[in-house]
């Protein structure tokens, strides 16, 4: 639960992701601990963080909420390594079948790292709208796409 306020601030710099409450990120930490990875820095600090959770009607299933990297370190492929790292790890846990997050049509980063990782593992990737923009209450919220990556073999 210590890195709740550390990840709220990477969330919050990183001027893409939609920041949630301080709160929120605390009880993530708490509750979704085992489905969340955070990398850090020389000190000890947070630098990087991938947060998800298993679908409640699909427990095989990793969906990928939130990946941030703090400025400083972004290039170095550490989104990716903590994504590679992270579903390792649920897949020798609970077993994996499917990766899901989605991503707003203007946020090319994450669709190159999650494009890159269905690449890494040679599992398709399959793209549709979840929630539509007119869904949310801001006026220009854009559309969620759906990435739904997988089949992963066990």
């Amino acid at each position: 639960m210590e890195d709740g306020a550390a990840i709220w601030r990477i969330a919050r710099d990183s001027q893409v992701l939609d920041l949630n409450s301080s709160y929120s990120y605390l009880l993530w930490c708490r509750d979704f601990a085992a489905t969340s990875v955070v990398a850090r820095g020389e000190n000890g600090e947070p630098i990087a963080f991938v947060t998800g959770y298993l679908r409640p009607d699909r427990p095989q299933t990793l969906v990928v909420w939130q990946v941030a990297v703090d400025r400083a370190h972004r290039g170095k492929g550490l989104a990716a390594a903590l994504l590679d790292a992270l579903t390792a790890r649920v897949a020798a846990d609970q077993g994996l079948s499917f990766v899901e997050t989605t991503i707003t049509p203007d946020n090319t980063a994450s669709e190159r790292l999650f494009t890159s990782y269905a690449q890494r593992h040679d599992v398709g990737l399959e793209r549709e709208v979840l929630f539509d923009g007119g869904l949310f209450p801001e006026e220009e919220h854009l559309p969620e796409v759906l990435h739904r990556i997988g089949p992963f073999t066990t």
